[in-house]
């Protein structure tokens, strides 16, 4: 038997089946869909199949007033509904009905009010039946995410007493500890992640840490590049705190290496931050890692005089100065040939932790100076004595005697005060070293960065 279907004004037909039996209503990806086949009772009456669509329609709460009528097989179907795939619903639950050979579907879809909340609660419920249902699994990752933090801080403990026998950098076993304990609680995220579903968002998740700190350490390049010089000074330790280095041209005692720069005290009494880059890539003399140290200086002696004699004389000074090391023996070497002075440079060693450097060198050239003049060894300056080997004969003519020269004693100079044969004197303060002085001025005075002291 051949059915006609009219919807919205169109007809449509169908080769009528064999009856049925009655299946239920399904739902697929949330859109109403009609049984297949509705029985009312064989040989049913139009009243009969009006009847039963109009309860069924009634029944879904879909249909504002839904009104069935059957003539001779036609399904006339009227009502309203606020979404079109209810009204085809009705249109198909309508043909699927047994003895009916046609539909006539006059249900409106009414627009929805903009004032209507139905959708933002039926939104909101929807909403809030998701969260319980997804309450057990937030607690469940809950629970995971604090056993790994709880993990990631017994390893970041642990691992500290191991790390302490085998590397001596504090900054560097700080940075490892916590570096595990991070891979540890990024796992326990993974973890999660996994379980909920989002493998994507969790690799995406372990890519990113690689990448945020790719990102990080560009845009913070100064630091970053500061902050692994810290750990590679920690480790290598070029030097160490109070100890007399020279980097990049400035002078001082090491008062601390931190995270970011290193702190010299000048022995002008100055503060100086040094940033870790630059300490790193810079030319480090520590004077402080072999206490001796060798000073030198030049003395100018007249060419009338026997140099051997000279270095004779000088060699005895530095004999006797207790400030002065046996071992490394000093040297008196002639450095060369000047205008008017044959120059020798002195050259002697020093315990630089014991005796300040400039302190001695005083002593030692006072008391050279001392001794030459004591001996008689003539010390010319080149830029206002002039030398005449054959000498230049003067006369003075007295007039009185009517031009005949005039005999005049010999002028002799006058004799300079000999210097004094102390060691010491007070000018000199003394040959000790300064550096307890400055590191007294530096324990008195405002630290320019309250941190953690990386060197021993």
């Amino acid at each position: 038997m051949a059915v006609f279907v009219f919807v919205g004004g169109y007809a449509y037909g169908q080769t009528r089946q064999p009856a049925l039996e009655e299946e239920p209503s399904r739902t697929l990806e949330g859109k109403p869909q009609a049984p297949s086949r509705v029985e009312v009772q064989p040989a049913a009456g139009d009243e009969e199949i009006a009847d039963r669509l109009e309860r069924i329609l009634s029944a879904t709460g879909w249909f504002e007033s839904p009104s069935v009528r059957v003539d001779e097989g036609v399904a006339f179907l009227s009502g309203r509904t606020n979404d079109e795939q209810y009204k085809q619903w009705a249109a198909d639950l309508a043909q699927n009905t047994r003895d009916v050979v046609a539909v006539v579907n006059r249900v409106e879809v009414s627009e929805p009010s903009p004032w209507d909340l139905q959708p933002a609660l039926i939104g909101l419920e929807a909403l809030w039946r998701d969260v319980l249902y997804s309450l057990p699994f937030v607690f469940f990752g809950l629970l995971i995410l604090a056993a790994a933090y709880a993990v990631a801080r017994f390893s970041t403990s642990a691992l500290r007493p191991v790390l302490g026998r085998k590397v001596k950098a504090s900054l560097l076993q700080e940075v490892v500890a916590r570096g595990l304990g991070i891979l540890v609680f990024v796992l326990g995220l993974y973890i999660v992640l996994k379980v909920a579903g989002l493998t994507r968002l969790a690799v995406t998740v372990l890519g990113g840490t690689g990448l945020f700190g790719l990102v990080v350490g560009i845009a913070f390049r100064d630091i970053t590049e500061n902050f692994l010089a810290s750990i590679l000074l920690s480790v290598q330790q070029p030097f160490r705190s109070g100890e007399l280095v020279e980097i990049g041209g400035t002078m001082g005692l090491v008062q601390q290496l931190n995270v970011r720069t290193t702190i010299l005290m000048t022995l002008t009494g100055n503060h100086v931050q040094i940033p870790n880059a630059t300490v790193y890539k810079s030319t480090i003399v520590n004077y402080s890692s072999n206490p001796n140290r060798r000073e030198d200086f030049v003395v100018g002696i007249g060419y009338d005089m026997q140099i051997s004699e000279a270095q004779k004389i000088a060699m005895e000074v530095l004999a006797d100065h207790p400030a002065v090391l046996k071992q490394p023996e000093p040297w008196v070497l002639v450095d060369n040939l000047g205008a008017g002075t044959v120059n020798l440079r002195v050259y002697f060693w020093l315990d630089g932790s014991r005796h300040s450097w400039l302190k001695v060198k005083s002593s030692v050239i006072r008391l050279v100076k001392r001794e030459f003049q004591a001996r008689g060894v003539s010390m010319p300056d080149e830029a206002r004595e002039v030398l005449f080997p054959q000498g230049v004969p003067v006369q003075l003519i007295d007039e009185r005697t009517g031009g005949e020269p005039a005999v005049q004693p010999e002028a002799r100079p006058k004799a300079a005060e000999p210097e004094p044969e102390q060691v010491e004197v007070g000018a000199e303060g003394g040959l000790g070293s300064e550096a307890e002085q400055i590191e007294e001025q530096a324990r008195r005075s405002r630290s320019p960065e309250e941190a953690e002291n990386l060197l021993r």
